[in-house]
């Protein structure tokens, strides 16, 4: 039996992986396999979520043991098999590539090929540029010098753009600068 999954991201509209995988492969070897199918370094703490039909996060796995409680489950990527936790088509998964952003792929199972095997990893499809691994914050700042407020800022269709310095903080009644 195979796996095959395919990554898709918000960022690059014309992105698209497919990695075809043995179901008996752990998570840490889809890891690897999406690492070098976006030519991504292996230096970022990653983890996979698996998702409910609304992309709602259900279960973490990481990539190293975060929990030393017994009481809770945790998954790490190098002990769980795919199979474990991911069994049927359409399937959605998360792979968050960058922790401080929360900047991921999206993920789903598209197809189980049955009356055949695969060693490995393979990247089948490979269209598009993926986005880059981690954003830099200096360029984040910069891009973000202006605040993009419209009238549906957080559904709050009455709020007034004067209320709110450079830095989009409160300034009206209650501030600490009243004199």
């Amino acid at each position: 039996m195979i796996y095959r999954f395919t990554l898709i991201s918000d960022e690059a509209d014309d992105f698209v992986r497919e990695i075809q995988i043995d179901p008996e492969a752990t998570f840490y070897e889809l890891h690897k396999a999406i690492l070098a199918s976006v030519g991504f370094a292996d230096d970022q703490m990653t983890s996979f979520f698996i998702c409910d039909d609304d992309w709602e996060k259900k279960q973490e796995i990481t990539l190293e043991a975060m929990d030393d409680n017994p009481e809770t489950d945790s998954w790490v990527m190098k002990e769980t098999l795919l199979n474990e936790l991911v069994e049927d088509e359409r399937q959605k998964l998360l792979y968050i590539f960058d922790n401080l952003t929360e900047r991921c792929f999206f993920i789903e199972l598209s197809e189980i090929i049955t009356g055949k095997e695969i060693e490995g990893a393979r990247c089948t499809k490979k269209e598009g540029n993926p986005p880059k691994q981690t954003v830099d914050f200096e360029e984040l700042t910069t891009a973000g010098n202006s605040l993009d407020l419209d009238e549906n800022f957080y559904g709050d269709q009455d709020f007034d753009l004067e209320e709110f310095d450079p830095e989009g903080f409160d300034m009206g009644a209650g501030s600490v600068n009243e004199e």
